[in-house]
């Protein structure tokens, strides 16, 4: 199953944009500033969360639009194709709505139909960053395994939120209150550490299963900010409401996770690997993340940029691996040249000020 009849309105740079006739391989050619990744980021949001650039909704509306934007897609390959969309609306527009085949719908609900994953430039820093980044990336590969983290991750933000806001107040929180919140932190933390933990078990199994060469083999690890399971969690957070409300925050639990990533052959922390190191450690990742998440429904797989910063032969590499995996693929280059070897079995666009032109 793919996406086929794709359509952008009055996203970014794009007023009317149709793209129809799609293949497993997409190839977005195009100038920089041409409208190749807002094609990708309009694709991204056909997922639950905020998309690939996490960006203000009313930023993604085109200039001078008035009515907000529009993106829809058929989900073709089964018995009758599927109608997935997402929209915004002028009134409303830091509030986006999503429609399944006309009817009203959720975020969660496209992400049971289709799973997503990407790798852009402004994820180059992920290993060197802070925690926080690598939580929303893990996150973000498990929901495309599993769409109901995304639920457990809201509502564990949500009651965390609860929780800090009773901590730092100046008159004491009512116990009963904190008990409220705090069974509510360990439900949906427990949930969302082991559905981390369950992704990067899944995600190492397959990526054992990958050649070791060209692409450095990453181990990843999970990294809890707390005691794992309910009972552990519920009583950690009970315990430490003295400290917590000492340091008016919460010390303890999922939302201090982080992923540990190593160059497995050298046993070196993928933060202390060259940056050519660290780029081909997350195209690993990426890969291999794809090949899981094809397995259980529909995948898209949007790749920005990524070819240009190659060698030759991890680049053939990289196709190569394409090709067998499951998802249909979206690939953003300034020219044809790096896609020689797939140009002939891909879809080529051309994409230049916003509109979108098959070769």
């Amino acid at each position: 199953m793919a996406l086929d009849r794709i359509s952008l309105s009055d996203f970014r740079n794009h007023a009317q944009t149709t793209l129809e006739g799609t293949a497993r391989m997409n190839l977005l050619v195009g100038a920089n500033g041409a409208g190749k990744t807002n094609v990708l980021e309009a694709l991204s949001l056909l997922s639950p969360g905020r998309g690939m650039r996490r960006a203000a909704l009313v930023d993604m509306v085109r200039g001078g639009a008035t009515d907000g934007f529009a993106v829809g897609a058929s989900l073709v390959g089964a018995d009758e194709p599927v109608r997935l969309g997402t929209y915004t609306q002028g009134a409303h527009p830091g509030r986006r709505k999503v429609r399944v085949n006309s009817a009203e719908s959720s975020a969660v609900a496209l992400g049971e139909w289709l799973a997503i994953g990407w790798l852009t430039p402004a994820m180059d820093g992920l290993f060197t960053g802070a925690a926080q980044d690598r939580r929303r990336y893990l996150d973000r590969l498990a929901l495309a395994i599993d769409p109901i983290h995304a639920r457990h991750a809201g509502r564990y933000e949500a009651a965390l939120r609860e929780r800090n806001r009773l901590l730092s107040d100046d008159r004491e929180p009512d116990p009963s209150w904190l008990d409220a919140i705090e069974a509510q932190l360990a439900e949906h933390g427990t949930a969302l550490g082991e559905g981390r933990a369950a992704l990067i078990d899944a995600l190492m199994a397959e990526i054992v299963a990958q050649p070791e060469a060209p692409f450095p083999r990453p181990a990843l690890s999970y990294a809890p900010g707390g005691p794992l399971g309910y009972e552990g969690l519920s009583q950690a957070l009970h315990d430490n409401r003295r400290r917590d409300r000492a340091a008016q925050r919460t010390l303890d639990g999922p939302h201090r996770d982080d992923l540990d990533v190593l160059y497995a052959a050298r046993r070196m922390p993928a933060a202390q690997c060259s940056t050519g190191e660290q780029k081909a450690l997350l195209l690993a990742i990426t890969i291999a993340h794809a090949a899981l998440s094809a397995k259980g429904r529909a995948s898209l797989l949007l790749l920005d940029e990524v070819a240009a910063h190659l060698d030759p032969d991890r680049r053939a590499a990289l196709f190569e691996r394409l090709r067998a995996g499951g998802a249909q693929v979206w690939i953003t280059g300034t020219e044809l040249a790096p896609f020689e070897t797939i140009a002939s079995e891909a879809a080529v666009w051309n994409v230049a000020d916003g509109a979108v032109q098959r070769r």
